[in-house]
């Protein structure tokens, strides 16, 4: 017998567990198996805008692991207003060990890891953006995603850190200089919350 979770393209994967709602309580739930499933190790970040942009708010959480291995990766969802038509935005966060497969998942490429898609990055091209993770200077490259949103991906504390935007010009918002915050060092207690986030159940 088999005890793994099953892709019947990947093979086995780590359970992937989803919120139904999102609230303060549902955040400090997450952090707090983050931190027990990484007792006296570095742990798996859980990031989030931070400060929020006007009109944003956080819409979703989740975590990919289980009992036997801990957890391997976090994502956190927020919405609100698109930079440049206003309307309805998605921003979705990624923090992966590599071979998880969560941030490729999520952006729409194929395979674990978003090395063959990194557009530019090997070749020494400067980073396509830049963000502030945990007080970093983080750059961020885009990938080759799907269709109907945009995607970046950088490392940071040792893990991939993927933005991912929906709709694909949302992603001119990764480009203004965003700051992230680790929620599992501290959870603003100013947080503000939404409906849940399509794209964590199913519809990405």
């Amino acid at each position: 017998m088999n005890s793994d979770w099953r892709c019947d393209i990947d093979g086995p994967v780590l359970p992937l567990y989803i919120a139904e709602r999102i609230n303060a309580q549902i955040v400090e739930a997450a952090v707090a198996k983050v931190r027990a499933s990484h007792a006296g190790e570095a742990t798996t970040p859980l990031w989030v805008l931070w400060p929020l942009p006007p009109g944003w708010m956080v819409t979703g959480v989740g975590l990919a692991g289980d009992c036997r291995s801990g957890v391997r990766a976090t994502v956190l969802a927020c919405s609100g207003p698109a930079p440049i038509d206003r309307g309805p935005a998605d921003i979705v966060l990624v923090a992966e060990e590599p071979g998880v497969g969560l941030g490729a998942r999520l952006a729409g490429i194929p395979g674990p890891d978003p090395g063959p898609f990194l557009e530019g990055a090997h070749d020494g091209a400067p980073a396509h953006a830049k963000v502030r993770a945990a007080g970093r200077p983080t750059p961020l490259w885009s990938v080759k995603s799907a269709d109907d949103r945009s995607a970046y991906v950088g490392e940071a504390k040792g893990m991939w850190l993927y933005a991912i935007a929906w709709p694909a010009s949302a992603g001119y918002l990764v480009a203004e200089d965003l700051s992230l915050c680790d929620l599992v060092e501290a959870v603003p207690s100013e947080l503000v919350f939404g409906a849940p986030s399509p794209y964590l159940h199913g519809s990405a």
